[in-house]
């Protein structure tokens, strides 16, 4: 469920018509529902009522200051992957004891910057990681705190690109290792392992994997504590997917992943921690452009949008699916055509869409791009020497713009001439 509903005959964000903010802002621009997000943070948090747990936005999903501070405020910790976005979590108001560290690279400049402000836990991805965080610790006087990474070798069924659990995958250490290196991480100094970590890859849409992934945890906890390891925490990472279409077909609800938590791991008397970020921004933002031309092709006509592969790279990158909707609502049963919906950029990768039965539309209409909240304005970028587009919030009947669109002056005067030219 989202708040971008048609309300007579135009499509609203709660209660401020999308039409009404593209006249004040321009296209193309993200907009963002604070009521979605609120719901979906909320939805997770109550998966998990009477277990000890703690709900950890992964940023990466959507890192908008506005958006961390409304979460923030609503309870939730955060997952950063670097110290620009550990540092985004403390400007957002959320304390360290909420922020937890994960990545494969973390660097000693990262961690000291955590360490120094604050950190939850590290999750650890490697053994000469840890000899790192070991020896940052130790020379500020500090104790890190931190997981492991196991990496369970499960299929999680998702894009190639996202997937993360498999044996061949960057991500964490094989789990046959796990009891050797948990051996280790207790002989250094200036560590304390406090849990064990596992993430399987994202947009998930079957909970069998999880199952999976899950009992070996299980397993592995009890053997850890027979090793004398005080593992008390579990951090079980994210990835439960989010319906890109609005088609019968849905990914499981939080409160089915909750149970299924419950179910395998329940009983090891753990605190669970939790790192969704695409359920929880994914369906609470959308990408809103225009159609600048309508173009007849050679046995195919083509919508082209002032919005780019720039602004919106997911279909470029991962073959990603937006359901995309007029602003202006159809008239029923009206007659619809196949288009491909592209960008302006000079890239054939440019493509929104191929074949997309749409209403009629004509140039200066505007569109929508749902589910686009997550992935969408952090991966975007200025191809083409295109502008960043401005990211707008809502609540209730009420926008705010909290990205602006710089001006052609602003990128140009970031670059530097040296004094040779």
């Amino acid at each position: 469920m989202d708040h971008f509903l048609y309300r007579d005959g135009a499509l609203y964000a709660e209660d401020v018509p999308v039409a009404e903010i593209a006249a004040a802002v321009g296209t193309p621009f993200y907009l963002y529902s604070t009521a979605t997000l609120l719901r979906h943070y909320r939805l997770f948090d109550e998966a998990l009522d009477g277990v000890d747990h703690l709900v950890c936005y992964a940023m990466k999903a959507a890192s908008n200051q506005a958006i961390l501070t409304t979460l923030a405020r609503a309870g939730a910790g955060m997952d950063v992957v670097s110290q620009g976005e550990y540092l985004r979590a403390k400007a957002a108001g959320v304390p360290g004891d909420k922020i937890v560290f994960s990545g494969v690279g973390k660097t000693e400049e990262e961690i000291t910057c955590a360490l120094e402000g604050g950190i939850r836990q590290f999750n650890v991805e490697s053994e000469p990681e840890m000899a790192v965080i070991s020896r940052v610790a130790s020379r500020l006087g500090k104790v890190a705190p931190i997981t492991i990474r196991v990496n369970p070798d499960v299929d999680a069924k998702t894009h190639a690109k996202i997937a993360t659990g498999k044996s061949e995958n960057k991500f964490g250490i094989p789990i046959a290792r796990a009891r050797e290196v948990y051996a280790l991480a207790a002989s250094l100094p200036g560590l304390q392992v406090v849990g064990i970590d596992v993430h399987i890859g994202s947009q998930l849409t079957e909970l069998e994997p999880f199952g999976l992934a899950y009992k070996k945890v299980a397993e592995l906890t009890g053997q850890l504590r027979a090793d004398g390891h005080d593992i008390r925490r579990l951090d079980l990472g994210g990835g439960l997917g989010i319906p890109y279409t609005r088609s019968n077909e849905a990914p499981p609800l939080p409160v089915e992943y909750g149970a299924l938590i419950k179910d395998t791991l329940g009983h090891l008397g753990c605190e669970i921690e939790i790192e969704p970020g695409r359920l929880i921004a994914g369906n609470a933002g959308i990408m809103v452009s225009k159609v600048i031309y309508v173009k007849s092709g050679e046995g195919r006509d083509f919508l082209i949008l002032d919005g780019a592969m720039n602004d919106l790279i997911r279909p470029a990158m991962y073959d990603a699916h937006h359901d995309i909707i007029p602003v202006a609502e159809p008239a029923p049963g009206v007659e619809q055509a196949a288009y491909d919906i592209v960008g302006p950029v000079c890239e054939s990768g440019d493509t929104f869409a191929k074949g997309r039965m749409m209403p009629p539309l004509a140039a200066g209409d505007l569109v929508a791009f749902r589910s686009a909240g997550a992935y969408g304005a952090v991966m975007s970028s200025e191809y083409n020497s295109r502008l960043m587009i401005p990211e707008v919030l809502v609540k209730d009947d009420q926008f705010a713009v909290i990205r602006p669109r710089p001006s052609f002056d602003d990128m140009i005067n970031r670059d530097s001439i040296p004094g040779w030219l």
